[in-house]
């Protein structure tokens, strides 16, 4: 098998160090209060949604630190059939999904509304702030080409 490995397109943190900061200020204050395990398989599905390797490859070694299985980290792409995420788990993932794609350009009401049974007001203000930052973060690195396994 032969492999190809694009070149790194530049580093973000050192051209727009501001930004860069205030983006890692951004991340901290959206998962505070939500369950660090939660956070990186939200994190996970939305870099799987947008092919960001970078994000994929730091979030899945993020999520076994955080107690993830290595089962529940392979089968998250396949999250609805596989059987092994939590109502508010699944809850949380159809909302990661929801806002991520913005199908139609809307978050449909079933899938708020399923996620709001699962989080008061401040976890689901936090949920989405998670959700919006790693797609944030999801498009620095693929636009940059930002290679796993770096820092």
């Amino acid at each position: 098998m032969t492999t190809t490995q694009r070149a790194q397109r530049m580093n973000f943190t050192k051209a727009a160090p501001k930004v860069f900061k205030a983006m890692i200020a951004l991340d901290a204050a959206a998962a505070e209060g939500l369950d660090p395990a939660l956070v990186e398989l939200v994190q996970i599905r939305s870099s799987q949604i947008n092919h960001c390797a970078y994000c994929l490859d730091m979030h899945t070694r993020d999520a076994r630190r955080a107690g993830e299985s290595e089962e529940r980290v392979h089968l998250l792409s396949a999250w609805r059939e596989a059987g092994l995420y939590t109502e508010k788990e699944q809850a949380a993932l159809a909302l990661t999904e929801a806002v991520t794609v913005l199908t139609d350009g809307f978050v449909p009401d079933e899938v708020y509304e399923r996620a709001a049974r699962h989080f008061d007001e401040v976890e689901l203000a936090h949920l989405i702030a998670l959700i919006f930052t790693i797609n944030a973060w999801n498009r620095i690195a693929v636009a940059t080409r930002k290679t796993p396994g770096t820092e």
